[in-house]
């Protein structure tokens, strides 16, 4: 009995498990241009991922994205950005224990928000930018997540289409292939075979 209901527990964690692999990247620095056809930053400094963190004065590599065009609200009041033609690209130096290359390459999908978050008049204007992404990474296997970037600029600038990222967060997670949710399927009907031959006796 005690074998079928570890066996039963097994095929449960499994494909629970298949979901636990998780990767969190930070990014500083960079400037982007903000204008109604979209928002594109390219090279902010990858400053960790997973845990890594680059030394003071260094990088991991880069972050680099951008978005469709504005379809409701503005630039200044905040709004909604298009997912169509956007990128999101995350490249690894590989000097610290971090991929080389391509580390991961994809897209957003669905809305993403531009949210004013310093108060109305404010001189330093803050924003935030988020929106889920999906893509591959680096050993092949598809990601998804929800990044955030933390954005700095003054009116002027703003009028200007200049920002400044202060930081951003990544946070993708990476599902297994279907074969483990088998395997566990697999264990649930070899535990429901050692049962019957258990009742059987």
């Amino acid at each position: 009995m005690r074998r079928v209901v570890v066996l039963a527990l097994l095929a449960l964690a499994l494909p629970m498990a298949a979901w636990a692999d998780g990767i969190v990247l930070t990014n500083q620095f960079g400037s982007i241009s903000i204008s109604n056809a979209g928002v594109i930053s390219t090279q902010s400094q990858l400053t960790s991922f997973n845990g890594l963190v680059a030394p003071a004065g260094h990088s991991l590599g880069s972050v680099s994205f951008s978005t469709g065009a504005l379809v409701s609200g503005s630039i200044s009041g905040g709004g909604v950005f298009s997912a169509t033609g956007s990128s999101f690209v995350v490249i690894g130096k590989g000097n610290y224990g971090e991929p080389k290359g391509t580390i991961f390459s994809g897209a957003f999908v669905g809305p993403i928000t531009w949210t004013l978050t310093s108060p109305p008049g404010a001189k330093n204007l803050t924003y935030t930018l988020s929106g889920t992404i999906q893509g591959m990474l680096y050993n092949g296997r598809i990601a998804s997540g929800t990044t955030t970037q933390n954005i700095f600029t003054i009116q002027g600038q703003l009028n200007n289409g200049v920002g400044h990222i202060r930081v951003g967060s990544t946070n993708l997670t990476v599902p297994e292939p279907g074969t483990l949710g088998l395997l566990g399927t697999g264990l649930v009907g070899i535990a429901g075979m050692f049962r019957r031959k258990l009742i059987g006796r």
